[in-house]
């Protein structure tokens, strides 16, 4: 059994170390570490929570066998950094390239409609009409968390004129050719 002189000086030293500012330093380091955690925690939620498409079903799509897309021009975007080191600085960038007509022409096709360039009165009935644009842009967290763009593509059936389907929907990536990318793509989820 260990003496009584022996557990009141282990209890003091326990109660009152020696060091005390070493204590205050693991103290500060704590909530040095505890900080940094919050903030890595902000940070990654920082990213855009992409609001839900917006879809409009007015008739079902699967009479119609044709699609009419009208072009739309290449979009182009690049991205880029800058890394420094003890040795030299150094670039990298990258760029992408996005039509949209293709990615859309590209679902449709997937989806067993068959492109073609022009109405044709013979086909008239099974045929739709696709239009596509750019409709917004969102700031995320202020603007520090980047944007995000939109896009609304609607189909429009050829005989009649009538709004078939109808999305909206908003995409973020690291360039403006992903956001585009993306929000069409979750703009057709729909169909």
């Amino acid at each position: 059994m260990p003496d009584n002189k022996v557990i009141k000086n282990w209890y003091r030293f326990m109660r009152y170390p020696k060091n005390q500012k070493l204590n205050n330093i693991g103290a500060e380091m704590k909530i040095i570490k505890y900080l940094a955690i919050a903030l890595a925690i902000i940070l990654i939620n920082g990213c855009a929570i992409l609001q839900e498409p917006i879809i409009k079903k007015h008739e079902t799509i699967d009479i119609y066998q044709y699609v009419v897309i009208p072009a739309t021009s290449n979009l182009s975007s690049s991205t880029g950094g800058v890394f420094g080191g003890q040795y030299g600085v150094y670039g990298a960038s990258t760029g992408k390239e996005v039509n949209p007509s293709a990615v859309i022409e590209g679902i449709l096709l997937k989806k067993g409609l068959t492109s073609v360039n022009e109405i044709r009165p013979d086909i008239m009935d099974k045929t739709l009409i696709v239009k596509y644009g750019e409709s917004g842009r969102r700031d995320v967290a202020g603007g520090l968390g980047g944007y995000t763009l939109e896009v609304t593509i609607i189909f429009i059936s050829a005989k009649t004129y009538n709004t078939i389907y109808s999305c909206t929907a908003e995409g973020q990536g690291s360039t403006e050719a992903d956001d585009i990318r993306e929000a069409i793509i979750r703009c057709l989820s729909g169909l």
